[in-house]
């Protein structure tokens, strides 16, 4: 059984990580919704709760309960917020979404990243470098005007029904199963 972790961030294309969740499952995988404090207010974690058969995890749990999601086998962060990019790339652990990622890195799990943000957030010098870093590192980004178009600022909800959901989904299955 194939186990892929979905780790969303606070932004308005996290509302479609159904999508996702669907295109996995129909891989015949698992699937489990981690997200970022922030990514909560975009999604309907109950709903996605029902769709995975898990809790969808935000919060380190206390020390001694159980581990409520089966082990994963690779993870997808999208949308991936510049904030996200940018703190993983300095391995920094400071969210439940950020301390799985970073420690994935470190396993060598399977990761692909597909950020989503607007032009002038991606014209941050620090953006551009953190996703080379991760990229240096094996981790798949997906990123370009190939992938999703820029936008203004306060322009993304124009573009959420674009979001490439299908092709991080094709990448990570290669990733996991190069032929």
């Amino acid at each position: 059984m194939t186990v892929l972790y979905v780790v969303t961030c606070g932004s308005p294309a996290a509302r479609g990580v159904g999508r996702m969740v669907t295109s996995v499952q129909e891989l015949g995988w698992t699937a489990c919704v981690v997200t970022t404090p922030d990514g909560r207010k975009f999604i309907d974690s109950a709903a996605l709760a029902e769709q995975t058969g898990y809790a969808v995890r935000s919060a380190y749990k206390n020390p001694g309960d159980p581990d409520l999601l089966p082990p994963a086998d690779a993870m997808v962060v999208a949308p991936a917020t510049v904030n996200t990019i940018n703190k993983w790339a300095a391995g920094i652990a400071d969210t439940l979404a950020l301390g799985m990622i970073v420690e994935a890195v470190g396993n060598g799990l399977p990761l692909v990243a597909v950020p989503f943000t607007n032009r002038g957030m991606a014209a941050h010098p620090a953006f551009g470098e953190s996703i080379e870093k991760l990229r240096r590192w094996g981790v798949t980004v997906l990123w370009g005007p190939d992938v999703m178009p820029e936008f203004p600022p306060g322009g993304g909800d124009e573009y959420v029904d674009i979001f490439p959901w299908d092709l991080a989904v094709q990448e990570i299955r290669i990733r996991l199963y190069p032929e």
